[in-house]
């Protein structure tokens, strides 16, 4: 796949915000990438920061539900800014339908939160020498319906920037705050609304929300019931 490494080189992200997890995945990493060197990363502007001051990161082990993103806008986002370096996603939410969608917006990988330490050292090991790995159990082959397929390709068209608007967007912001949270000009922001309009083949603001919102509603964790 054009990214395996050498592991005595290798630079890896662990974005979480759960630090037990953060430490059950640097435990496992020491078990297959004893000389790498890892960073952490509680939210998704924390990765940012840590990829800006690093670029030559070799993989990024990715929460799907990392404060500050919306189902897949992180995955999206990560895919479309550094399209070089492997993701692989880790979420409790291991339900078939979401792996695959991961898998289809680039992610290398899909490890679930369940999964014991020797299984996550061999899902990132296969990942640093260069292929795809998701759970054995898991069928990815069933159809996906052909509208839901083509707005999943029509999402991972975006640029990293225009992800960043449509996640705005989506969080309600009007122009001018979009503009100040990315330092831009509202022209810049505009332009940037025009064309998610164009490559989603919607009409307005609301219909690209709506349809960010179907996308990243299969990306939800279940919220556990009280009982």
């Amino acid at each position: 796949m054009g990214w395996a490494v050498s592991d005595s080189a290798a630079r890896i992200i662990i974005a979480d915000d759960h630090p037990l997890f953060r430490g059950a995945l640097r435990q496992a990493l020491a078990g297959v990438v004893a000389g790498a060197t890892i960073v952490e990363a509680g939210s998704f502007d924390e990765m940012c920061a840590a990829l800006g001051a690093d670029v030559s990161a070799d993989l990024v082990l990715l929460d799907l539900a990392i404060p500050g993103v919306q189902g897949f806008s992180g995955l999206m986002y990560l895919r479309a800014q550094h399209p070089d370096i492997p993701v692989v996603i880790v979420s409790a939410n291991d339900d078939p339908s979401v792996i695959r969608r991961c898998i289809d917006f680039g992610a290398a990988g899909f490890i679930p939160k369940a999964l014991d330490a020797e299984e996550m050292r061999t899902a990132i090991r296969t990942v640093l020498a260069g292929d795809h790995w998701t759970p054995a159990d898991i069928d990815l082959s069933a159809p996906v319906d052909r509208e839901t397929s083509e707005l999943v390709k029509r999402l991972a068209s975006l640029t990293p920037q225009q992800v960043r608007v449509l996640m705005m967007l989506s969080e309600g912001l009007l122009n001018k705050q979009i503009a100040y949270e990315l330092s831009v000009s509202e022209a810049t922001v505009k332009a940037h609304v025009s064309a998610i309009l164009q490559k989603l083949g919607v009409e307005s603001r609301t219909q690209a929300v709506i349809a960010a919102a179907r996308i990243a509603a299969a990306g939800q964790v279940p919220t556990p019931s009280a009982a």
